[in-house]
């Protein structure tokens, strides 16, 4: 017996929950995903969201901000969009209960951050855990909704497409794994939605908490939805560097508030990349540090942010301060070491100004999205903001555009075949580890010709091998997150073996220099070669 509802929400982070506040409006919404309902990318978050708010800033500049960092690739429609709701987007987020900091000058306003790429302080924030804050203010918000249902611990597997049944090319829903019971329930919607964050965990050294394996795209790409610019992954530059420290961030507001770069010999290096220093974009100062790493032998770099008041320190970021404290390093004091690692993915599954993908049916919104808005390289804090615009905007097309007095279709429940029971996991760890690692090593901060077609080789074997062990034994979570960071990996390699040029977070020494005639999308479709876009 299929659960049926009006929409079927992938994912609890700010796109996810957003939308389902707004859709609870007019249908019955079902939230699934993986772990905890605060287990998100969002809860990561530690910048915050890019908004316009203060009176000597402008549109106008938030848009030219954007545009620079996207090396030429945003859509300036999306950019202009997502720049001129953003107030809106804030002031919901405050109405439901998301305390941001307040300017010590009084009056009400909110506390403005500079970060990297932004001229001007628009960054609204909670300390250094803004991420933390809007996911409570959300989930405690969707909870007290009586249309909102949520299951945690469970998985898509796939979506349903009735395609594959005989039927038109729609999306009617998809089939959720019960990762605690290991029950397959058909769920059927009418319409669903990919809110599933990014997939840092594609790479060995990532920003993002275990969740981040990139299932909306993967899962989208299976069905044959249309991919694009998956070459550009962000590097975020400073994670920090300690032996006991897992994935945690070091937000660039550090650098925003004047925290200098500096070698293993203690020398500032920015000024010798850009002339912008630390406030360059993301992609130029990680590529800065892999170079001077690789230069000096060094493992890491110092953020130093010691010629700062120690309570000024403390009291912006406070997350940070007490979590380098744990490893024994007092930021007011001591440099911080860090080393670039995934952070965002800026390509994902195309879709319009209103979240629709190439699926009807199906919508994407947050990080698993290409939108446009984020070009070759995302402006800092700009992602927050993207999934609460595009949740507003899809929540409002959908309000007017679902039947709800359509039936839903009849599809064949889960079919398991003749699946065992394995004795031999250890193949998902192994193969896990061995995409992440060939990912960071072939296809990281800089890339060759050479580097992309060792990791396309050792990953199609890896893919043979977990296809195989996918129809023979049954479902786990550790196995369909190990298929989908496979077929992730293997989007990022062809569309960035396709590019041949460097543009924005795409490095590759190959081809060093940046082709004006190459400014468009690169977009792919299972089955298709990829391309630029016409």
């Amino acid at each position: 017996m299929a659960t049926t509802c009006d929409f079927l929400i992938l994912g609890s982070g700010i796109a996810g929950l957003s939308f389902a506040l707004e859709a609870a409006k007019f249908g019955d919404v079902l939230v699934v995903t993986k772990r905890s309902a605060e287990e998100s990318n969002t809860k990561y978050a530690q910048g915050g969201v890019a908004a316009v708010l203060d009176p000597a800033d402008t549109f106008e500049a938030h848009i030219k901000d954007t545009l620079v960092a996207g090396a030429g690739l945003c859509h300036e429609r999306v950019v202009e969009i997502c720049v001129k709701e953003a107030p809106a987007r804030i002031g919901l987020l405050q109405a439901v209960g998301a305390r941001f900091d307040k300017s010590h000058a009084g009056g009400g306003e909110l506390d403005l951050h500079l970060e990297g790429g932004h001229s001007a302080r628009r960054v609204v924030h909670v300390g250094d855990m803004t991420g933390r804050e809007i996911e409570r203010a959300l989930l405690d918000a969707v909870q007290r909704e009586p249309r909102v249902r949520i299951l945690e611990d469970h998985m898509a597997i796939d979506l349903i497409t009735l395609a594959k049944y005989g039927g038109p090319e729609v999306c009617a829903g998809a089939y959720v794994l019960d990762t605690a019971g290991g029950k397959i329930t058909t769920v059927l919607a009418r319409a669903t939605i990919l809110a599933t964050g990014g997939a840092g965990k594609v790479y060995l050294y990532t920003t993002n908490p275990d969740v981040a394996t990139g299932d909306g795209v993967a899962m989208a790409y299976r069905a044959g939805a249309e991919i694009a610019n998956m070459e550009f992954y962000q590097f975020h530059p400073t994670c920090l560097y300690h032996p006991q420290a897992k994935t945690f961030l070091i937000t660039e507001a550090l650098r925003g508030e004047g925290a200098i770069l500096r070698d293993a010999q203690n020398r500032p290096f920015m000024r010798d990349h850009h002339p912008s220093a630390e406030l360059a974009p993301r992609d130029v100062v990680a590529r800065a540090i892999d170079y001077e790493m690789k230069k000096t032998g060094a493992d890491h770099v110092w953020l130093d942010i010691t010629d700062k008041k120690p309570a000024f320190v403390r009291e912006r970021f406070p997350g940070i301060y007490s979590e380098c404290l744990k490893f024994g390093i007092d930021i007011t004091t001591q440099p911080i070491p860090v080393v670039p690692a995934a952070h965002y993915m800026c390509g994902g599954v195309t879709t319009d100004l209103e979240g629709r993908t190439s699926i009807p049916g199906l919508w994407a919104i947050g990080e698993c999205a290409s939108t446009g808005l984020h070009g070759a390289n995302r402006l800092a804090s700009n992602s927050l903001l993207e999934g609460l615009v595009f949740a507003h905007r899809a929540a409002q097309a959908l309000s007017t555009s679902v039947d709800q007095k359509k039936p839903h279709p009849s599809v064949p429940d889960w079919d398991a075949g003749r699946a065992g029971t394995s004795d031999e996991a250890v193949v998902i760890t192994h193969n896990w580890d061995e995409v992440r690692r060939l990912m960071w090593n072939y296809v990281g901060i800089v890339r060759s010709d050479k580097r992309l077609k060792r990791a396309a080789r050792r990953v199609s074997l890896l893919q043979d091998e977990i296809q195989e062990y996918y129809w023979t034994y049954f479902i786990t979570r550790d196995l369909l997150e190990l298929r989908n960071i496979a077929t992730v990996a293997q989007l990022i390699i062809d569309c960035a073996s396709f590019r041949r040029e460097s543009r924005g977070l795409h490095y590759t020494i190959d081809f060093p220099d940046t082709d004006d005639k190459l400014a468009r999308d690169t977009v792919q479709k299972r089955g298709v070669t990829p391309h630029l876009r016409a």
